[in-house]
């Protein structure tokens, strides 16, 4: 896929991003602990963003979604407390699927043309639009009030005396009141109530969830009888597939450009190979990024699901945190991209999201500098997108109690909270470093660095690769557990890229091989210039197989030496 730049997603969530409440309380309402807006991505905030080098940004949770805010003043029907995931509510147990969530909006009433102002501005400032879409399931108490009049609602025609039929758009278990093993009951309200009860999202068909399933949540029918060995009912189409993507067309007619969905593995690959062809039909520019974890289905979803981009979560994610970690070697990314094959520029990169422990968390590598060579990698290893979480620039930490989640190095999705790198960086609208940190100051200059280098560098964005492991086993001057070197190429540029995971400065020797040379069509030089694209110093080195490459690498750091043949 021959692109001018490389994709960089910028991930946020709005709920957290412009929250300029200093000392949130644990379990705050919003009214204690606040709430980002909407209105908060400012024309500077954005320019900013775009600056750091994405081209893409992903508001996450701006679909209206449970929660124990009360916004019945304006027409919304609360939600019960005992089923709600924190006092905000995750963002992943969607309520109305045409709504916006009201405590996005500065004006609750006016909300969607809130979203639809942001989606201009994000364009005017080069950014283009992804949200969620949240195909697997949706809050037990899912009610639309936005769907378009005359419309049927998702469940409003379901026969519930059924535990499974096409013609239904929830799972049902018949005669059995729903009775988790948690209490239903909440201040200011009666017992939650839910009969027959319905199978909750993460594939529980069960009457009774604990509190470790996915429980304020009920699974969406696409006509698969789980109970029944898998048994595919897909002719007719299933009611459930015309309901979701009638969705789809809804939010791309709002001119998105992404949608990122959500556990795509969970919906049948019929599903997606039906839909998205018929969004992509008259909306061809919009891209589909599939959260996938089981590499034996990858093939699937790209080719008969049709989607643009999958998670690299299991393979170069996994890879690289047990690398930072000291649990493995460098030279096993070699064995991460080959078990890939064709698919690699097909994967999406990060090191941070919403569902994964912060790099500068205790349970990562508490250190954000240690995962600099991490990131060159990630960032510059292929022509795939790139992904990075809103404060990972700054090495925000997790490390807060906020409320639901509790003290797990991860961001709350469930809380009302400011995320204290961002908060100072915003600074109340003036998205300045006045209130940062030389350390922070320096990580986020690095992240601008390497974004921009692999968004525009062609050889990163369209050019060949070479790994160059297979020539540099154990030596004095090369530790494969530490180092990790690679070639890029396009035309007339190439990039030798190396990175340092040690904790201590390394003189080292690359060796490149005749076959580089070769493959690429070049002709070796005893000495040639070379730019540090990270420091812009200048560099001799010898591009030979004669000779190796010399040059010293700090602690956790990287280089990018770019040649050019004349």
């Amino acid at each position: 896929m021959m692109q001018k730049e490389k994709i960089i997603i910028y991930q946020v969530l709005p709920r957290l991003f412009g929250n300029q409440v200093k000392n949130p309380t644990p379990n705050g309402d919003l009214q204690e602990n606040g709430c980002g807006k909407l209105n908060d991505f400012t024309d500077k905030a954005l320019q900013q963003i775009q600056a750091l080098g994405a081209n893409y940004i992903w508001y996450t949770g701006v679909i209206e979604h449970a929660t124990q805010t009360d916004f019945s003043e304006f027409g919304i029907l609360p939600d019960h407390p005992a089923i709600v995931k924190g006092k905000a509510g995750s963002p992943y147990a969607i309520k109305d699927y045409y709504d916006i969530a009201p405590a996005l909006a500065t004006q609750v009433n006016e909300r969607m043309a809130e979203f639809e102002d942001l989606i201009k501005r994000s364009h005017k400032n080069g950014l283009k639009v992804i949200i969620d879409f949240v195909p697997n399931h949706v809050a037990r108490q899912y009610h639309s009030d936005q769907q378009t009049p005359g419309t049927i609602g998702l469940g409003d025609r379901d026969d519930p005396s059924r535990s499974f039929s096409p013609y239904n758009n929830f799972y049902y278990i018949p005669q059995a009141e729903f009775n988790p093993h948690f209490d239903l009951n909440a201040q200011g309200f009666d017992r939650y109530h839910e009969y027959p009860a319905k199978a909750t999202g993460n594939d529980q068909f069960t009457a009774s969830p604990s509190r470790i399933d996915w429980y304020e949540t009920i699974k969406l029918n696409y006509g698969v009888d789980y109970q029944n060995a898998m048994a595919k009912h897909f002719d007719p189409i299933p009611d459930t597939w015309f309901k979701m993507k009638d969705i789809l067309l809804f939010w791309a007619q709002k001119g998105i450009d992404a949608f990122r969905c959500d556990m795509v593995e969970m919906v049948p690959v019929d599903f997606w190979e039906w839909a998205i062809p018929i969004v992509k039909e008259n909306h061809p520019h919009i891209l589909f990024i599939a959260e996938a974890y089981n590499p034996n289905q990858y093939k699937r979803y790209l080719y008969r699901g049709q989607f643009d981009y999958l998670y690299d979560k299991v393979g170069l994610y996994d890879t690289l945190k047990s690398i930072i970690q000291g649990h493995a070697p460098a030279s096993q990314i070699t064995s991460n991209w080959q078990s890939l094959d064709d698919l690699q520029t097909r994967m999406l990169n990060f090191l941070e999201n919403h569902d994964e422990q912060r790099i500068a968390s205790s349970f990562f590598a508490a250190d954000p500098n240690k995962a600099i060579p991490a990131m060159t990698i990630s960032a510059c290893l292929n022509t795939c997108p790139m992904m990075i979480y809103f404060g990972q620039e700054f090495g925000e930490s997790g490390m807060n109690q906020e409320g639901f989640s509790g003290l797990d190095g991860r961001t709350s999705i469930f809380d009302y909270w400011s995320v204290d790198t961002i908060r100072r960086w915003y600074n109340k609208g003036k998205c300045n470093f006045t209130k940062l940190s030389d350390k922070e100051i320096n990580l986020y200059e690095f992240y601008k660095k390497i974004l921009n280098i692999a968004k525009t560098e062609q050889a990163i964005t369209q050019g060949l690769f070479f790994d160059l492991m297979y020539v540099n086993t154990r030596s004095n001057n090369f530790n494969p557990d530490k180092q990790y070197a690679f070639l890029r190429k396009h035309e007339n540029e190439i990039l030798f890229i190396i990175v340092n995971f040690d904790s201590e400065t390394r003189n080292i020797e690359t060796n490149i091989p005749s076959h580089a040379f070769e493959y690429f069509k070049l002709s070796p030089k005893n000495r040639i210039d070379s730019i540090e694209l990270l420091t812009q110093k200048k560099e001799v080195i010898t591009f030979t197989p004669e000779r190796p490459i010399r040059t010293q690498l700090k602690p956790y750091s990287s280089k990018i030496l770019k040649l050019i043949y004349k």
